[in-house]
């Protein structure tokens, strides 16, 4: 199984991560730090948050964008211009379908701990990247840096057993941990590692706006959300409402959301 991301549904994704996505894309590719690219590979490319700005950032290079979910590769693919720069192709990303040193950069966003063999991918990303070239992840901070599903979490794992379940499942993901990416990078054997932590905010007009998103099926949270029977459910988001909320009225809301990043050059 190339991931265990529920994925089947692009503007259910959009609202519950996508956006988000998008808004972390630039300053992950300032961290890359990739130089001046004839190519580019985005593993776990999803609907393009990424591979679009990408594209943008060097408007001269050949851009791939590989994604396990044929919905997300359909849709990102029917907003890519027609010169051909610019493709997105179905993957996995334990078993990339390229040549050996085949791009100038590899590099995978909020991606690599759903993955089946995150190590696997990861040593992926190496071979297919030319020597001298830039590999580079991030994946959120779940523990401690992912506000908005933290309060949900922890919400969740107060009420259900499965919800605890689920807690301790996504935050202790691959790559979660603080040093877990350099460590693995240097591993395998790239050089001027570096690691760090990007943030971002994501802002909510309101508690449903916050909550909908969940009950669309995606992701690990809406996955667990949409396994609740109607009771429980209806119990969760009652708390949740509470937490969200935090003694004051409904209404707007801003997270902060940090991610894990690493860089490398394959030697």
């Amino acid at each position: 199984m190339p991931s265990v991301y529920n994925a089947n549904n692009a503007a259910a994704y959009e609202q519950l991560m996508g956006r988000w996505s998008r808004r972390l894309a630039p300053l992950f590719i300032d961290f890359a730090a990739i130089g001046d690219v004839a190519s580019v590979l985005d593993v776990g490319c999803g609907t393009g948050c990424l591979t679009f700005v990408l594209a943008e950032a060097f408007p001269s290079a050949r851009i791939r964008g590989l994604d396990y979910s044929q919905a997300f590769i359909v849709d990102a693919s029917s907003k890519a211009p027609a010169d051909g720069r610019l493709v997105f192709e179905q993957g996995d990303a334990t078993s990339l379908p390229y040549e050996d040193r085949s791009f100038d950069a590899a590099l995978s966003m909020l991606v690599l701990n759903f993955v089946s063999d995150a190590q696997k991918a990861a040593r992926e990303l190496v071979r297919v990247t030319r020597d001298g070239g830039t590999v580079a992840a991030c994946v959120w901070d779940f523990r401690g840096g992912l506000t908005h599903l933290r309060v949900f979490a922890d919400t969740a794992a107060a009420l259900d057993p499965s919800g605890e379940a689920f807690r301790a499942r996504v935050f202790s993901g691959p790559f979660t941990r603080s040093g877990e990416f350099a460590s693995t990078w240097t591993e395998m054997g790239l050089r001027e590692v570096e690691q760090t932590s990007l943030t971002i905010r994501m802002e909510f007009n309101s508690f449903t706006e916050y909550w909908e998103p969940m009950l669309a099926g995606q992701g690990t949270a809406g996955a667990y959300v949409q396994s609740l029977d109607s009771a429980k459910r209806s119990l969760i988001e009652h708390y949740l409402r509470c937490a969200y909320c935090a003694g004051d009225a409904d209404g707007p809301r801003s997270f902060t959301a940090t991610a894990w990043a690493c860089r490398g050059i394959r030697s």
